[in-house]
Parts: C-alpha cells; sequence; structure tokens
C-alpha cells in the first residue's frame, strides 16, 4: 500500500469513527427522551427535555457536517498524481509533510508524520496549486515543498 492510499484510509477511518461516536449520542439522546417522564417537578422536568432536544440538534448538525465530509472524500482519486498540489495529495515540507483532504490531524505513515488538512485551512490555502520548490511563509516560518505525491 502506498502513503497516499494508507493516509486515505486513515482519514476514512477516521470519519468512521465520529459518525460511530455521533450516531450513539443521539441513540443514547433518544432513549434520555422516550425515559424522561412527567414528575411532580414540571419545570425541571421541561428544562431538562429543552436540553436533551438542543443536544439531539447539535449532534443532528454533526452529522451533517460528517455526511459533508464523506462526501468530500469519496471524490478523491488516490490514484492521480500532479505537480500541482491540489485535493488528494501528499506534500513533503522542509518543515512538515501534509495530506490536503480533511482535518484529520496527525497520522503516521511508516516513520512519518503527517498532518490532515483541509483545503481551507491557511496552510492549505497556501500550498493549493503550488509545485515542487515553492517557497511558503506562514506564521513567520518559511519552508519549501520537496516532493508530492
Amino acid at each position: 500500500m502506498n502513503i497516499k492510499e494508507e493516509l486515505y484510509n486513515q482519514c476514512l477511518e477516521f470519519i468512521e469513527s465520529r459518525y460511530q461516536t455521533v450516531q450513539n449520542t443521539i441513540k443514547e439522546i433518544q432513549v434520555s427522551l422516550q425515559s424522561e417522564t412527567k414528575s411532580s417537578a414540571g419545570d425541571k422536568h421541561e428544562t431538562g427535555r429543552a436540553m436533551l432536544q438542543l443536544e439531539r440538534e447539535k449532534a443532528g448538525n454533526q452529522l451533517v457536517e460528517i455526511e459533508k465530509t464523506r462526501a468530500l472524500l469519496s471524490k478523491f482519486n488516490i490514484e492521480n498524481t500532479s505537480n500541482t498540489i491540489g485535493l488528494g495529495s501528499v506534500v513533503f515540507t522542509t518543515k512538515s509533510n501534509y495530506f490536503i483532504g480533511i482535518s484529520a490531524g496527525e497520522l503516521q505513515v511508516g516513520n512519518n508524520t503527517f498532518y490532515a488538512i483541509s483545503a481551507n485551512t491557511p496552510i492549505g490555502q497556501l500550498l493549493l496549486g503550488k509545485a515542487i520548490g515553492s517557497t511558503i511563509k506562514f506564521r513567520e516560518q518559511v519552508f519549501e515543498i520537496i516532493k508530492t505525491l
């Protein structure tokens, strides 16, 4: 398995893990809502229900974002290689290594550390469209692109 494929798979696992977590949260909220019974402390009961409804709405919004991220990942062609950095590119620089795709944090492939970043992040915006040999200045640091996959 090549580096790009491994990074892509780790991003898929990251998204699936987040999806499962949010699904479990929604199930727990549903159970809590169903088990809430009207008690003599009416206002307290209504407040608890309202809080659970808000939590369910928040989890629903997270689910929508995860679905958008899944859709974005599905558009990647990991077989595609280009000298110009774009979505799905693996970028080696003199400072750090990046996988341009989704924000999934720090990923390991072999002895190499990569930062899975969205194209919308500030560093992602600086890298997009660049090629090997390009110099990037980010937060007072200057680094050079040495390799792309």
